[in-house]
């Protein structure tokens, strides 16, 4: 039976039988794959896979994608380079792309591929639709903490409430104090050291920012990932030195960052991460 979807661009793509030949270009993607029984040709070095590597998320071999005769490409429009997606769309390749937002985003992403690949997915996905429910339903009964949560160290960055990081940190029982703050150019701007331009067509969602800024915010915890920047114990000092009355502890990063299958077990996770920090 043919399956047609809409990726995240709203771009149609039909299959006529469900893929055999997958690439694919997000760690995420390749976890959705695996827990969906499907068959991966080609992953990216940050993929954990048994299958060939093609690049990074910001580096694709496209000429090494092409070769594998792939019936399905999973990509991501900011983890994935344009120029690279454009490319592989030009010879005719089945790309699809994905932009998640939110943990209920990733989810739905989840259950598209899995309409994809015809597999019978539906009590993962119920798992993952009863994590997304008892956890927005916990949030009526607690105050959220107020959290800091930088994904990058030098600039020192994080992200906006318009972000599937900030929407997991919500869910997590945490309150992203930089949830209203929007990226300014150039860097100079956005850390209060020269006057703004305008942003134009550019993403605005992961704010570049002074420590004073961190302070003025008053974060009661201070999460820092492994990833997409490993944060070092010599990083948390850093954030320890600060004046703040505020519990600092590194943790892991796909359950903030990974979205579809990682959020099954995830979120759960990141509940307990919180609260354990109350």
């Amino acid at each position: 039976m043919a399956v047609r979807v809409f990726d995240d661009r709203q771009r149609e793509l039909l299959f006529i039988r469900p893929p055999r030949r997958i690439v694919s270009l997000v760690p995420s993607d390749t976890l959705n794959v695996q827990t969906l029984g499907g068959t991966l040709v080609g992953r990216t070095r940050y993929c954990e896979a048994d299958a060939p590597v093609v690049g990074g998320t910001k580096d694709v071999d496209v000429d090494a994608v092409a070769k594998l005769e792939p019936d399905l490409i999973l990509a991501n429009q900011e983890e994935n380079s344009r120029v690279h997606l454009e490319e592989l769309a030009r010879l005719g390749l089945p790309v699809l792309i994905a932009f998640p937002r939110t943990v209920a985003d990733g989810l739905s992403h989840l259950a598209r591929l899995a309409k994809i690949l015809q597999a019978d997915a539906r009590e993962s996905i119920k798992r993952g639709y009863r994590a997304l429910s008892e956890a927005e339903a916990a949030l009526k009964a607690i105050k959220p903490l107020r959290a800091f949560l930088p994904i990058w160290m030098d600039p020192l960055m994080t992200v906006n409430g318009q972000t599937f990081v900030s929407d997991a940190l919500r869910l997590g029982g945490g309150l992203n104090v930089f949830a209203d703050r929007q990226r300014r150019f150039p860097l100079a701007a956005d850390q209060g050291q020269a006057i703004p331009t305008a942003a134009g067509t550019r993403d605005t969602r992961y704010p570049r920012i002074a420590r004073e800024e961190v302070i003025e915010r008053a974060p009661r915890i201070i999460l820092l990932p492994d990833e997409p920047h490993p944060f070092s114990e010599a990083d948390a000092e850093v954030f320890r030195a600060l004046p703040l009355d505020a519990k600092v502890v590194r943790c892991g990063g796909r359950d903030f960052s990974w979205y579809g299958a990682q959020s099954i077990e995830g979120l759960p996770r990141l509940r307990a991460l919180i609260d354990s920090l109350r």
